[in-house]
């Protein structure tokens, strides 16, 4: 499993928490120092079954500099969405769990890192 983190979130020190608790390995990795491409971001919201919004944290200032309430909703938004996550990678929700069975959550509860943890091969 490989967890998009931020060391100063407090939901990704709790998903951490949880895997290493449950003895689940993954490979940390830093978004806002690594962003993804929008490629790769594309492909992780296919994991997850989601549009780019519903990732996308616009309370963030990034957010509001960029007028992001304003934005479509759209098929052909889209692209905008992503390359705004991409260029501003502090938008992205976290932590984002890629899953080695190919699926994705947002692990910001422990419903969903409980969730991780089944679908883990151990």
């Amino acid at each position: 499993m490989e967890i998009w983190d931020n060391p100063a979130c407090s939901k990704c020190v709790a998903a951490r928490s949880s895997l290493d608790e449950a003895r689940v390995p993954y490979r940390l990795r830093a978004y806002l120092t690594e962003p993804p491409s929008a490629a790769e971001l594309t492909e992780v919201l296919r994991r997850l079954g989601a549009r780019a919004w519903d990732i996308c944290r616009t309370g963030e200032p990034a957010a509001a500099a960029l007028g992001m309430a304003d934005w479509s909703r759209d098929d052909d938004s889209e692209p905008r969405w992503i390359a705004a996550m991409v260029a501003h990678p502090e938008l992205i929700q976290r932590p984002i769990l890629l899953l080695d069975d190919g699926g994705a959550l947002v692990g910001r509860t422990p419903e969903a890192v409980a969730e991780a943890v089944r679908r883990t091969d151990l």
